[in-house]
């Protein structure tokens, strides 16, 4: 007999198990399957701090189990395939999963190979990733062993998840050699696939001051296509107005690269994704924009916001809500703004709170210009919001 699910949940991250939670704590007994492989779970917002040497790698690991809400199954597979039509997803193993309703969570995949030579040079010879938890420390021993040269800092041509964390590292790498003494020695560049720093004009104001305090130089619309770690360069080609077609091969002694990233494979083949491989929902409902009983949020989403923990953490709530409602037959009473958050670390000790929604229009917490450095946030980024996520965000406890 097929495996039923009331709600079947595709991703045990922190939008698969914060909704999970609070699936469950809104309406008991909901029988409830979080299709997710992996064994470990991931605190990754703070990478950027391990990358700076401010935070213990160690501190960003728990077990998957001991974070699935008491009530629901943990379906220890990987999703292949969905047929939803049938209100079906197929797994891996070729087991075949049914249900009322499916959220898709997985989040979003980092597609290392799609820089020639990435694979092979990363963790080795000055290329770094934060993106990476195995890779993550040996950022910080490339910033510390870094005495004089050039050091690059990369964002891609495609959306990534926390949008902020390839400048961010950067920031804190000026800040550190400030500190040595150092930093007139120091040739920091920034290479992106972005047309501009930030989308918000409020921080972008104060994140361009950070770059003028750390003589950073700023590149625009270029795509990072190979590596030579061997010989320590890289290769960019131009794809904007004024550098279109232009090839550019850089020499570094560091180099911190933040990989291209996609929808997973599996979402992008199937019949539930947009053309551009997210999963296609309605941006204020999250209800899919072709099969009413399909929901997504977080990474995989085709929701035009940057891809934040602290998304998600609003996303939650209007999803549960809606679908409880659709499962009653009832009207959808939630709608979901765009709401996102970028901590933006702007040195050791300093941090920009950026919270904006889908207009890019500030949407801010505290009784305070957040577009300025402050020491509290700082503090709340490194101290707060790791046990806020462990202890609530995942127990369905700091929704809304």
């Amino acid at each position: 007999m097929t495996p039923h699910y009331q709600v079947l949940i595709i991703g045990g991250g922190n939008a698969g198990l914060s909704v999970a939670a609070l699936l469950l704590r809104k309406k008991r007994g909901t029988t409830v399957g979080i299709v997710e492989p992996s064994e470990k779970h991931y605190y990754q917002p703070a990478w950027t701090l391990v990358g700076g040497g401010a935070f213990d790698i160690r501190n960003t690991v728990r077990e998957e189990k001991d974070y699935i809400p008491k009530g629901a199954e943990w379906i220890k597979e990987r999703a292949s395939s969905f047929q939803p039509a049938e209100n079906q997803v197929t797994l891996g193993s070729g087991t075949k999963l049914t249900y009322d309703q499916l959220l898709v969570c997985p989040g979003i995949q980092l597609d290392w190979g799609a820089v020639k030579g990435l694979p092979e040079a990363i963790g080795r010879d000055g290329v770094c990733s934060n993106y990476s938890f195995m890779h993550a420390p040996y950022t910080w021993e490339c910033i510390r062993g870094l005495k004089k040269g050039r050091a690059i800092f990369h964002n891609p041509h495609t959306p990534v998840k926390c949008g902020g964390a390839p400048h961010k590292i950067m920031y804190l790498a000026a800040d550190h050699w400030r500190r040595q003494g150092i930093l007139k020695d120091i040739d920091i560049q920034y290479w992106s696939g972005a047309g501009k720093l930030f989308a918000v004009p409020r921080y972008e104001h104060t994140l361009l001051k950070v770059v003028e305090r750390g003589a950073m130089k700023l590149n625009f619309m270029w795509r990072l296509d190979e590596i030579d770690g061997r010989d320590k360069r890289v290769r960019f080609l131009g794809f904007g107005e004024n550098n279109k077609d232009e090839e550019r091969w850089m020499n570094y002694d560091m180099i911190h690269v933040t990989p291209p990233q996609s929808a997973p494979d599996f979402i992008k083949q199937s019949a539930l994704a947009n053309a551009a491989g997210w999963v296609d929902v309605d941006k204020h409902t999250l209800r899919h924009v072709r099969y009413p009983n399909v929901w997504s949020i977080g990474d995989a989403a085709a929701l035009p916001t940057s891809k934040t923990g602290a998304a998600i953490r609003k996303q939650a709530p209007t999803v549960v809500a809606n679908m409880l409602a659709a499962m009653a037959g009832e009207p959808l009473p939630a709608d979901y703004n765009g709401y996102t958050s970028c901590p933006l670390v702007t040195g050791y000790g300093k941090l920009v709170l950026a919270e904006f929604d889908y207009d890019n229009k500030p949407q801010e917490t505290f009784p305070f210009d957040q577009s300025k450095e402050r020491w509290s946030m700082y503090q709340l980024k490194r101290e707060v919001l790791p046990r806020l996520y462990w202890n609530f965000i995942l127990r369905g406890k700091a929704q809304g």
